[in-house]
């Protein structure tokens, strides 16, 4: 589960169907806090349901450092996912979402109304492959937003929907298959940009 730590950081993969912030359930806070042995402050989400590379800060000063990191674009984060489709190439998605909490779920609307909020990605096919009757593709995807399901509601609302993702459209309803494969971010401390790479056991 961990990748690296030091006295300001740990990086780790987070499991599938573990909450990445501290909840009533299995989550990543306090699975890091009792592997540490340290106090381990949250800085940004991976849905339940989405496997992969976090980082978490060990004191308030680094969490600080990192959030703001965070907030001026300098944390990046690319995704590896499996879906149905025959999407070619790549380019990039631009939509206005809405999530619903009730339902937890989101919509692509027309504009920025009623809540709706901005969301872009850039996307890659790195290969694909026939499944059945079904053709899977393996794409790369960049964030350049970080909305609630983003990847997962931009792609299924173009008729590409993640394998396993029953919510969005996939007939499987199995486990999702998409991955925080890339993490790089200014050390909170040294300010050196750190990168770390770990891709699936499925994209291999």
């Amino acid at each position: 589960m961990i990748v690296y730590q030091d006295k300001d950081i740990v990086v780790c993969e987070k499991p599938y169907g573990v909450s990445s912030q501290k909840s009533g359930g299995e989550n990543m806070v306090d699975m890091l806090t009792q592997l540490c042995g340290c106090e381990i402050y949250p800085v940004h989400r991976l849905d339940t349901q989405t496997t992969g590379l976090m980082v978490y800060a060990k004191s308030q000063k680094s969490a600080a450092a990192l959030s703001q990191a965070v907030a001026n674009g300098k944390l990046k984060k690319e995704y590896l996912c499996l879906c149905h489709g025959t999407v070619e190439g790549k380019g990039e998605m631009t939509d206005y979402l809405y999530h619903d909490r009730i339902k937890n779920k989101s919509f692509v609307t027309k504009n920025s109304r009623g809540g709706s909020k901005l969301a872009q990605l850039k996307y890659e096919v790195l290969s694909q492959k026939q499944a059945g009757e079904c053709t899977v593709l393996l794409v790369k995807v960049e964030l350049l937003t970080g909305r609630t399901h983003q990847i997962r509601v931009q792609f299924a609302s173009r008729g590409y929907p993640l394998l396993g993702d029953g919510k969005y459209g996939a007939r499987d309803k199995e486990k999702i298959h998409l991955h925080s494969s890339f993490l790089s971010f200014p050390h909170p401390t040294t300010g050196k940009i750190t990168e770390f790479y770990s891709p699936p056991e499925w994209s291999k």
